[in-house]
């Protein structure tokens, strides 16, 4: 419950109209509902003749509130059965329990009608905040995770929430205002026996929460599993290709049933569990009735209760009225801990700390020269260290490439630049400024991005050459796409620059992708440009063609490029050789070439076959 209270307290605040207005249209329902009951009490004692009596009008100087309510309705109905009769006096009481019904499920629908709009927008922010926070974590974040189970916390475990916290909100507003109602008349007709109820009535709410908690637990599992078999699934549509070319489709086939099996068996026992709370209330319940029914009739009986026949049906009637509400809050409960485990895989993302983080007083570089420093740089990822004690001075406007073995540092040294990382030792300045004391946002607007992997969105020619850029017009982005060379393929598009490339682009070829994020690129027109092995995935025509894009981009830009091709970089002003985390040789392509058995002239001589 203390956790349900935290939900409430975070996301409920913007919505607290509707709350307040769903509050004060059960506390009308609850009332509703009690004054209905009241017209029984009447029907059984005149109207059959169960209690012969006369009744005077009072007023609260005549006694207590309790004895002129009650005094001056059974006279009302007196005097009614004296003008009208008992047939018409049993009409008109039936026709006031139609009228209060009436208006008992009126307020009731509103009271559910103003909570609907909490409950929907409590669903939507969550999803909103989690996505929010998606996209402001650092990559880092993504390493560690599968994002098979971030795309299932995004969707099923919200999903969860919706189905059951957001779901029990109404009973959870309308249950304990009724329950708190009936108490208050109960205690009002009769405090002994309430007193007794509320004794009994814990001892049955300690039972059901033990079995709630076993259920979050489950249910935590449950959702873990979910995950899993979401990444299962991500996993398999990514690589269908090879488990296709490899005649893998039995081994991953075999490891989905088997989680799948996991999952059905988890959740089998969460739905069971949950299936137990209405039976259990039930029992609880009627188990409660009987135990009351018992002791009040047993003091009536003996004469130790002031209450009457009639008055004891009616407090046995609110105590039942009870019940319901009670059951229902029961079932809410199982809902809430079963969502609650939902919440709290959400809330590993909503919580997860951002360590790259803008500084407290940015400093502004209005216009940026691209003079950029590394120095001393190491970094890790965990204990393994990646790069050890970087010193590189790239100077405005030049073109450095990084070049060495798989794993040697290169991609992750070009990462620090943009600060998809922070570097865990030393600096990385431009014009001076170290980047850390740049605002994100401003030090990302600088630069400019080409990978291996052209990452395109399921969206038009236009849309993803304009991406990231917030006003371009046509004529910009058809320059853009003639400088890269990408041009005349989407005019010859079925619609041209509205012609969507399909998911990442698969309906392009590799070569016209590569084209269309170096045309993203130079729409953006970034002073620092990062090419990560931009042409190694390209057959040489259309390397050609990119190359020719690139060195028209790269044109009177800080470039640092990462290259597997050394033909691609021949004409760098310098070129940087990683090995193990640290550059052992940096000259210019006749310079290194020059250094007997050097590591670059070994890539070299590699590559000349």
């Amino acid at each position: 419950m203390k956790e349900f209270i935290q939900i409430l307290r975070r996301f409920v605040p913007p919505y607290k109209k509707y709350l307040v207005l769903s509050i004060i249209f059960n506390i009308l329902a609850a009332f509703l509902t009690l004054f209905s009951f009241a017209v029984i009490i009447p029907i059984l004692e005149m109207l059959f003749k169960v209690k012969e009596a006369v009744y005077h009008y009072m007023t609260l100087e005549d006694g207590s509130l309790k004895d002129v309510v009650f005094n001056n309705f059974y006279y009302y109905t007196q005097v009614a059965v004296e003008q009208w009769g008992q047939a018409s006096t049993l009409a008109l009481l039936a026709a006031l329990l139609v009228v209060m019904t009436a208006l008992k499920t009126g307020v009731t629908y509103l009271a559910s009608y103003f909570v609907i709009p909490m409950r929907s927008g409590i669903v939507r922010d969550i999803r909103n905040f989690v996505y929010d926070k998606i996209v402001t974590l650092p990559i880092s974040f993504f390493t560690s995770e599968r994002k098979g189970d971030v795309m299932a916390r995004m969707s099923g475990d919200v999903a969860e929430i919706e189905n059951s916290i957001m779901a029990s909100l109404d009973m959870m507003f309308k249950n304990p205002v009724m329950i708190i109602v009936c108490l208050a008349t109960m205690i009002f007709i009769s405090w002994q026996l309430t007193l007794f109820v509320l004794v009994l009535l814990p001892i049955a709410g300690l039972a059901m929460g033990r079995i709630g908690k076993r259920l979050k637990r489950k249910s935590l599992r449950g959702q873990n599993q979910w995950g899993l078999l979401m990444s299962n699934i991500e996993e398999t549509l990514g690589g269908l290709r090879i488990i296709k070319a490899f005649n893998a489709e039995d081994k991953v086939r075999s490891r989905f049933h088997r989680e799948n099996e996991v999952f059905y068996d988890l959740s089998n026992k969460i739905a069971r569990r949950q299936a137990l709370a209405h039976p259990m209330s039930e029992f609880l319940g009627t188990c409660a009735i009987a135990i009351v029914l018992w002791f009040g009739g047993s003091l009536i009986l003996n004469g130790y209760s002031s209450m009457n026949a009639a008055s004891f049906i009616y407090y046995m009637v609110i105590f039942y009225s009870i019940i319901n509400p009670a059951k229902d809050l029961s079932k809410a409960m199982y809902s809430i801990q079963k969502g609650l485990a939902s919440m709290e895989r959400i809330d590993k993302i909503l919580s997860a700390d951002n360590p790259i983080k803008d500084p407290a007083k940015p400093v502004e570089i209005n216009q940026l020269k691209g003079h950029i420093r590394y120095n001393d740089v190491s970094f890790s990822y965990g204990q393994n260290p990646v790069l050890q004690d970087i010193n590189l001075d790239i100077p405005a406007g030049s073109t450095v490439a990084l070049v060495g073995q798989s794993g040697s540092g290169k991609s992750t040294l070009a990462d620090l630049l943009p600060r998809f990382y922070d570097v865990k030792k030393g600096e990385i300045t431009i014009d001076g400024v170290d980047i850390r004391d740049l605002k994100v946002h401003d030090l990302r607007s600088f630069m400019g991005n080409v990978n291996q992997e052209a990452i395109l969105f399921n969206d038009t020619f236009y849309n993803n050459i304009t991406f990231g850029v917030k006003e371009a017009t046509m004529e910009q982005v058809i320059e853009a796409a003639k400088i890269a060379n990408a041009h005349q393929f989407i005019e010859e598009s079925e619609h041209g620059y509205q012609t969507n490339v399909g998911d990442r682009g698969c309906r392009l070829s590799g070569g016209q992708r590569q084209r269309v994020s170096i045309a993203r690129a130079i729409l953006k027109n970034p002073p620092v440009l990062i090419l990560d092995e931009a042409t190694s995935a390209l057959d040489s025509e259309s390397e050609k063609l990119v190359q020719q894009a690139l060195d028209r981009l790269m044109k009177n830009r800080t470039t640092l490029v990462i290259a597997h091709r050394l033909s691609t970089i021949k004409n760098a002003d310098l070129i940087c050789v990683l090995h193990e985390g640290r550059i052992v040789e940096r000259g210019t392509h006749d310079e290194l070439l020059a250094i007997p058995g050097g590591y670059y002239r070994h890539l070299v001589d590699m590559q000349k076959f």
